[in-house]
């Protein structure tokens, strides 16, 4: 199975940064230039472009282009807590929209974050998370597809966790979490009824099972100004 053409790029770009082709905080060609260096359309290689950022391989500077990231101050959060049972902490019901949910090759990262095998798939979904109907996140989560290749999926999109740990009989353990601030984009603007330009809350996180073994790669956009990260110390 091959992968997408924006998978491709991704996959390509982020080659040639680690290759030290553009330094960090370096600006990389505009849109314009690298698709048709890649002789794709400027909302593919957009496409490609938007899952580094999402990843924060690169950055957005209004008016200034794409650079390279510069490494941030990472802070350790505790635990791999789950978006149904935050909400219903919260006293407040969760439901989900699937935006799309595909078997796919992994892109690199995809590969050194879930740390999978050469010829392993993975199940790739985008949904908007809400609570009490109101939008609160946009995630891309990509699972080992031999996990989750049982469950139906409703089983899935409604909650993961909650599939793995009962149906599954898998313990989850910890997770490695970034957060990172940003700005919404006009697809994300409006998936979160937004506007372009508002506050967002960027989460990369790697959550593991119990045994180590790395289960989830997930990237979420939180509205700023309706939910907010606390630590325990």
């Amino acid at each position: 199975m091959q992968s997408p053409v924006y998978i491709q790029i991704h996959n390509q770009l982020k080659q040639d940064i680690e290759a030290g082709k553009w330094h960090v905080g370096e600006r990389i060609p505009s849109e314009r230039e690298l698709a048709v260096d890649f002789s794709v359309s400027r909302m593919t290689l957009r496409q490609a472009i938007q899952t580094l950022v999402d990843e924060g391989i690169l950055e957005r500077r209004v008016g200034a282009g794409t650079y390279v990231a510069s490494q941030k101050v990472q802070e350790k959060m505790s635990g791999v807590t789950s978006f149904t049972d935050v909400m219903l902490a919260q006293g407040k019901r969760p439901s989900s929209r699937t935006i799309s949910y595909h078997v796919a090759n992994p892109s690199i990262s995809e590969v050194e974050k879930l740390k999978l095998k050469d010829d392993a798939q993975v199940l790739r979904m985008e949904r908007i998370r809400f609570g009490d109907g109101v939008p609160i996140s946009f995630e891309v989560a990509t699972v080992p597809y031999d996990l989750v290749a049982a469950f139906s999926k409703a089983e899935v999109t409604r909650s993961l966790y909650h599939t793995l740990e009962k149906k599954g009989g898998l313990q989850l353990g910890g997770a490695r979490q970034m957060v990172t601030a940003t700005l919404a984009s006009e697809k994300i603007a409006e998936y979160l009824d937004i506007k372009r330009g508002e506050a967002i809350l960027r989460l990369r996180q790697v959550s593991f099972l119990n045994d180590g073994r790395p289960f989830e790669y997930v990237r979420t956009q939180y509205v700023g100004s309706r939910f907010e990260f606390y630590l325990d110390r």
